[in-house]
């Protein structure tokens, strides 16, 4: 996933080492708003607390199947940050309602289509309730999925043969 996206995970989720009720959902969570494990098993309040290295490691391997997720369901061509912003709102809202969403049927039709940042800025309540936190993500996340993505890497034979060519020059 791209670092922005992470970011704006992590930034949205904030670190929770011991099991607790959200408050939005009322769903028990811990780490960066982690409601399962990676087996499947649901987080309860007995659990024990994260250490730092379990709560990132628990983080990246559930992230990572969000991705993975939100890459199956996507059937258009999509860049990097697009995906990020995507899984970044699967991972917030699950992968199910993702699923089933009129933005994911948007998307799947034309990744560039209008109608997308309204679609996005729809998931913004919590229990019915229309949450800030909730209207900055997906703002955030909107913005992350239009912007273009460029790829360093495909610069560097470019580089390579501009320095070889300097270097001979000189």
């Amino acid at each position: 996933m791209v670092s922005s996206a992470i970011r704006i995970l992590k930034d949205s989720e904030s670190l929770v080492l011991n099991p607790y009720r959200d408050p939005g959902k009322g769903v028990i969570t811990i780490g960066w708003g982690n409601t399962f494990y990676e087996d499947g098993t649901s987080v309860k309040l007995s659990d024990k607390p994260l250490t730092r290295a379990r709560a990132e490691e628990l983080f990246n391997n559930i992230s990572g199947a969000f991705e993975r997720d939100v890459k199956k369901l996507v059937t258009a061509s999509i860049n990097p940050n697009q995906l990020g912003a995507l899984t970044s709102l699967a991972y917030n809202v699950g992968i199910g309602n993702f699923k089933k969403s009129t933005l994911l049927k948007i998307i799947n039709n034309d990744p560039n289509d209008s109608a997308i940042e309204y679609h996005f800025n729809e998931w913004n309540k919590s229990g019915g309730k229309i949450l800030k936190g909730l209207i900055i993500r997906r703002k955030k996340e909107f913005g992350l999925y239009k912007k273009p993505y460029l790829n360093v890497a495909l610069f560097i034979p470019v580089i390579i043969f501009f320095y070889t060519v300097l270097t001979v020059a000189l």
